[in-house]
Formats: structure tokens, sequence, C-alpha cells
């Protein structure tokens, strides 16, 4: 496990165990405040279980929306308060993401982690005022990059005094309307930073559906497996407790009732990963 998470100093993160993968978990965007709040719960109750660390995700706006008519969400000020609440009363991390250098002045006063959208990725002046704040900074992989471009981004962060990153891989663009991972990416990008896998947002189709994205969440299982078999660090998924009623992702948000069962199964797989010896570089 990653070694600088173990001085956050908030529950989870301070009990890190050998063999536990990081896992950023949550809604995809905060709309019912109550709701929110329940999905935490469940979620600290599923990793609290499993003794995994956990980080929740829960966006307070969605500003990269298909369509001008789609769901954005509560907004920086309601979200950072539902994401203020939750980390006080329950003493757990919190990320999100931002999307520009005056959100970061607001967002750095409540998030742990801050959390870099996939097309920003590559803004200079949002990634070293995100990394100038010494939070954890997670960098969402653009769909347009190649594993080996993130150095570059990862140079950016570095830069400031800031060591303190992840690197997620949520799928590459194929053609039109649909996204591939290329799981070659996680060792190459293993060099940089750890990496994290981005279970849901992987399935989806993006703008496939008229204005808005589509997906198939059957498929986050299998690619959660090779993910975490590739050497993926940690798991992104959002969650829901009815997928098919979310606002945000229905397409591809995982069922919050089958969330534990996905778990286990890949701590099985961490866990033998973890007893291979590491020789791949001498090929």
């Amino acid at each position: 496990m990653i070694k600088w998470l173990e001085k956050i100093g908030i529950r989870d993160l301070t009990h890190i165990k050998e063999r536990r993968f990081l896992l950023i978990a949550g809604p995809c965007v905060i709309n019912d405040p109550s709701e929110t709040e329940n999905i935490a719960k469940a979620l600290i109750e599923i990793t609290d279980s499993l003794e995994i660390p956990f980080v929740f995700k829960a966006s307070y706006d969605k500003a990269n929306r298909t369509s001008i008519k789609s769901n954005r969400g509560v907004g920086i000020k309601t979200g950072l308060a539902v994401l203020h609440h939750i980390r006080e009363t329950y003493k757990i991390p919190v990320i999100s993401d931002v999307h520009s250098v005056e959100e970061i002045k607001l967002a750095e006063r409540i998030l742990d982690f801050i959390q870099i959208p996939a097309f920003l990725c590559r803004q200079t002046d949002l990634l070293i005022t995100a990394a100038e704040t010494k939070k954890i900074i997670n960098v969402k992989k653009g769909q347009f990059l190649s594993p080996h471009d993130m150095k570059y981004i990862i140079e950016k962060i570095n830069s400031t005094g800031n060591n303190k990153t992840l690197i997620t891989e949520r799928g590459t663009s194929f053609g039109y309307n649909n996204l591939v991972n290329d799981f070659r990416g996680i060792p190459i990008m293993s060099q940089f930073s750890p990496v994290i896998f981005d279970a849901t947002h992987s399935v989806q189709t993006p703008g496939s559906e008229n204005g808005r994205s589509g997906g198939n969440r059957k498929y986050i299982p299998s690619l959660t497996r090779a993910a975490i078999a590739a050497g993926a660090s940690g798991l992104f998924i959002e969650v829901h407790p009815n997928p098919d009623t979310s606002q945000s992702d229905s397409s591809t948000i995982f069922p919050l009732s089958k969330l534990k069962l996905l778990l286990e199964e890949a701590l099985e797989i961490y866990k033998l990963v973890g007893n291979f010896h590491k020789w791949e570089d001498s090929i």
C-alpha cells in the first residue's frame, strides 16, 4: 500500500494493512444530501468489514456534461457542505473534482484529496494550483492520452514539491462513442505514480445516447479483476442503491448491494498478485 497514505490521520487510512488496495467510491454526483450520506454510511460498513482503506467520492458539480440540459448536481457551496458533514461525522477522507483555479481555494478547505477531471488533466495552471495545496492529487487520465503521456502531468505536480499523486485509469477513446482499456497502461503509469482503476467510467460509451453518455455496467466485474491482476493499487467505483434511478451515469454506476462481493473477489486477486515474484523487469 502507498506509504504516504498512512500519514493522513483519518480513520481507515491510518489502519492500512498489507495486501489491501485503496478504494475511492461514492455516488457520481451530489443531488440529495440525505441519499449521499446514506451511501457513505453503507460504504463505511462494507469497507470496515473488509479492512479496506476508503475515500468517499462525490462530485458537487459535473461541469463536463454532454448537454446543457444534463444534471450537474447541487453546486460547490452546498456540495462542499455535504462533504464536510460526512467527513467530520464519520471521520473519513473525501474527494471531489475541481474545474478551475478559483474553485480550488474553496475546495481545499474541505477535501483531503483533490481530483483533476480527465478532460482537464493537461491544464497546467489547474494542476499547479491544486498541487500547491499539498493535498493528495488524483489525476484522471485523459481518454485522449497514452499511458506514457502521464509522466509529464505528474512532473508538473511534482515541480511544486508535492509528490502525493495518484493516476486514475478510466479508458481510452476507441473511435467515436466508445472506450477501451489497455491494461499495459497500469504497469507503465505505475512507474510515475500509483495507479487507481476507474471501473465505472471505463464501461462508458461517451455521448452515445442523444446528448448523454451510455454504457454497460455488466462489464465492471471483469475489468475490475483484470486491473487488479495487472497491478492496480486501488479501485475507483461509483455506486448507487438503485442505479437505474441515478440522475447521472445510470448506465455505468454499480449497484451498492453488489459492491461487497466485487471487493471480496478483488481482494483475493490482489493478495495473489502480491505473492508473485517481481521478475518482469528482467525480461
